[in-house]
């Protein structure tokens, strides 16, 4: 069983599947850091309401991942508040198309940003209060990591990143901190939307013929943390099977 005292810390946790994951995670009695950047009102209405469930248990707190600065100050605020950080989980993404050719190095720098740098360094600010407690950091990458998407060479590459990322830091905090990785395919589809024609034509790619669900998501990000105690620097890939085809 969870210990009732545990913190996670879950960057971009006000929509989607953040919000799952941290719904998940606190309902198996992990206190909880909320973050966002732009999406307060979401996060304030997630903090309240899980707040109600169990007074004491969350706090909300907004930063920009892009700012250096932030990253070590989001970890020591979420420490000054519950006195101890368990685990990291890095979900927050951004998400765009970069068609080669018209790459601009701006839009470069902000997939890099959000989708490698800052779990790099908020791993690094957050390690020695990990390392106190064993505890485990989960990155959220993606099925493009290793199959690239047609016009996202950039956001493509920042994911790969961010899984290399996940086996280098697994090596460099082991044996006290965890460290891996969960790689979403089909789960929610674009809020820009997506074609029912291109919906067709990915599922007849994925064996499993539908799409994941963000509550199998928050279920695997929950085993890797408390249940997974001998594997690190893994990346498990809820793809319904399409990396096969």
């Amino acid at each position: 069983m969870t210990d009732p005292q545990r913190v996670a810390l879950v960057t971009g946790s006000a929509r989607r599947i953040g919000a799952v994951i941290a719904r998940h995670l606190h309902a198996h009695g992990y206190r909880l850091a909320l973050h966002a950047h732009q999406s307060g009102e979401e996060l304030q209405a997630l903090a309240f309401d899980l707040e109600s469930e169990r007074p004491g248990s969350v706090l909300a707190v907004q930063a920009d991942l892009r700012d250096p600065q932030a990253l070590p100050e989001l970890v020591e605020e979420v420490v000054a508040h519950f006195g101890r950080l368990d685990a990291l989980v890095n979900n927050a993404s951004n998400f765009f198309p970069t068609p080669f050719g018209q790459v601009q190095v701006e839009q470069w720098d902000e997939l890099f940003a959000v989708n490698a740098r800052a779990p790099f360094f908020l791993a690094q600010a957050a390690a020695g209060h990990l390392r106190r407690q064993r505890g485990a950091i989960v990155n959220l990458t993606d099925l493009h990591a290793s199959q690239p998407l047609r016009d996202h060479p950039a956001y493509s590459a920042a994911k790969a990143a961010l899984e290399m990322t996940t086996r280098s830091l697994a090596l460099e905090l082991a044996p006290h901190v965890r460290v891996n990785a969960v790689a979403p395919g089909a789960i929610l589809w674009p809020e820009q939307g997506k074609s029912e024609a291109a919906k067709h034509k990915l599922m007849e790619r994925t064996p499993l013929a539908r799409t994941g669900t963000p509550h199998e998501i928050a279920a695997a990000v929950r085993w890797l943390l408390d249940d997974a105690g001998y594997i690190t620097g893994q990346t498990l890939r809820l793809d319904g099977g399409r990396t096969l085809t």
